[in-house]
């Protein structure tokens, strides 16, 4: 961590990224301690929870403030699948739903001074695009068996570019994870970093902080915009994928 000229700490705008221990638990030599990140995924989950039983409790028929919401994230998440995937889709809403939601209370909840943004980094979202790939895989070879390798196969190429098409396909199917993963990761990490050094201007700065405050205001405002798209663009794309694993090309 770096120092200034007086000797004091400043505080590094990675810092607040960094994995606190919690609760140590160790079960075979394995540790499996209850940390800052597990803390907010278990918050995430309760708020999502906690909005949609209390949005669908009464179920009026003139929606109070909460119904209203719940039913705002349902009809989205519904329309975004029956505009990707269509009718077929629809038995695949509630993966597509919890991933929608998950992403984005963990998104928004990194938005609170002093919290942790879990989606900031690579393990977390690298294991729910692991999640994504493996479990439209497994969908491709149950609906179309060993047909579906033809996805592989560029519709109208020649059998001659076979050979230069195919692995590029392939190339670009297994990097489906990792840029699912990295996209979401990348900004919710850029972002907050970004955040952090424009906030860290104010103080250092006096009564000249005003510019920077102002900045950093708007700066949080687009950061929210930007906590919404990744969790909208993860779920596209996740929808995008299990149409080509149900309609290949």
């Amino acid at each position: 961590m770096a120092t200034d000229t007086h000797g004091g700490e400043k505080h590094s705008p990675l810092e607040q990224f960094e994995i606190k221990e919690l609760i140590p638990i160790e079960i075979g030599g394995n540790d499996i301690s209850f940390t800052n990140s597990a803390l907010m995924m278990v918050i995430a989950v309760a708020l999502i929870v906690l909005l949609m039983v209390v949005g669908t409790r009464k179920q009026a028929m003139i929606p109070g403030r909460w119904q209203a919401i719940a039913e705002m994230f349902y009809e989205f998440v519904a329309n975004l699948i029956r505009d990707t995937v269509g009718n077929e889709g629809r038995k695949y809403f509630p993966f597509i739903f919890t991933l929608f939601m998950f992403i984005l209370f963990g998104n928004m909840l990194g938005m609170v001074p002093y919290s942790f943004t879990f989606t900031s980094h690579i393990a977390v979202t690298f294991a729910m695009a692991m999640v994504v790939f493996l479990g439209v895989t497994i969908l491709g070879f149950a609906k179309h068996g060993l047909h579906f390798f033809s996805l592989f196969v560029p519709p109208g190429v020649p059998i001659w570019m076979w050979p230069l098409m195919i692995p590029i396909e392939v190339i670009s199917y297994l990097s489906r994870p990792i840029s699912l993963a990295m996209r979401l990761f990348a900004n919710m990490l850029a972002g907050h970093t970004l955040l952090k050094v424009f906030a860290g201007f104010v103080p250092a700065l006096g009564a000249a902080g005003i510019l920077p405050l102002a900045f950093v205001g708007a700066l949080t405002g687009l950061e929210m915009l930007i906590a919404f798209l990744q969790a909208y663009v993860f779920a596209i794309l996740t929808c995008l994928y299990i149409n080509d694993a149900l309609h290949l090309h």
